[in-house]
């Protein structure tokens, strides 16, 4: 297991998910969080969570759309945790509207809180970082979709496949203040933004025929990838998509 100690991680959306999953992982290994989402009650469920694994966290409502509210929970989180060391990119939301049908108003909503809010955060984290002079690492949370067209998945999709590009362009603008940035590439896992599709028998079956896993992923399954993908030792590997997806994009 990798060893966080003293390692302070932003986790937005980190209150469910893959990004809780990724939160665990990282205090396991001795890392102090900072959940940035806006559901209080699932951010205080988290919090407790994180802390009966014995390390500090805490837990700020955050729209990742407003910018002057992750400036403002950048300023929280180092005066309560201490130095940057980790961001993790995660907020999203979907909608299964055929390109056809989808308004400008979905299609620009799903953007700005995939697209622009991650593009908030890791400016933030940025310019953090740079400040500090002290290296860190930074993950960008992609999807699987970005890989393939799906219906009702324009904005979705779209989104997504930006912010590789993105993560690839922070990669090279930060290798140079050692700040190693990576987009985790999931695959089918059963979170609350997906879980009407896993209760589709139809769609459940066909996704989890297409897995050579043969099945769909538990978030807890992210926890040792959120660990690797934080630690500031591992300081070669940057500009990277690692793919967990039981094997879809290869089948």
């Amino acid at each position: 297991m990798n060893d966080l100690t003293g390692l302070v991680a932003v986790v937005t959306g980190g209150n469910g998910g893959i990004g809780l999953g990724m939160a665990t992982g990282i205090a396991k290994a001795g890392g102090d969080i900072a959940i940035w989402a806006r559901d209080a009650a699932k951010n205080a469920d988290a919090v407790k969570r994180l802390t009966d694994v014995g390390v500090k966290a805490i837990a700020l409502q955050v729209d990742v759309t407003d910018e002057a509210q992750v400036g403002e929970a950048m300023e929280r989180t180092v005066a309560e945790l201490g130095p940057l060391g980790c961001m993790i990119a995660n907020a999203g939301t979907s909608d299964r509207t055929p390109v056809a049908d989808l308004s400008l108003e979905t299609w620009r909503r799903v953007h700005a809180v995939n697209l622009d809010g991650a593009f908030l955060v890791c400016r933030e984290a940025a310019r953090r970082f740079i400040a500090q002079g002290t290296g860190g690492s930074m993950v960008v949370v992609s999807s699987m979709i970005s890989r393939y067209g799906g219906v009702g998945q324009g904005a979705y999709a779209s989104s997504k496949t930006a912010m590789l590009g993105l993560s690839r362009t922070l990669a090279v603008e930060l290798a140079r203040h050692r700040v190693r940035v990576n987009a985790l590439v999931p695959g089918w896992t059963r979170t609350g933004l997906s879980e009407g599709g896993y209760q589709d028998e139809r769609f459940r079956d066909a996704t989890t025929r297409r897995t050579p896993a043969r099945r769909w992923a538990d978030p807890a399954e992210f926890e040792r990838v959120g660990a690797y993908l934080a630690d500031p030792s591992l300081t070669f590997h940057t500009g990277d998509e690692m793919v967990v997806d039981g094997g879809y994009c290869v089948f």
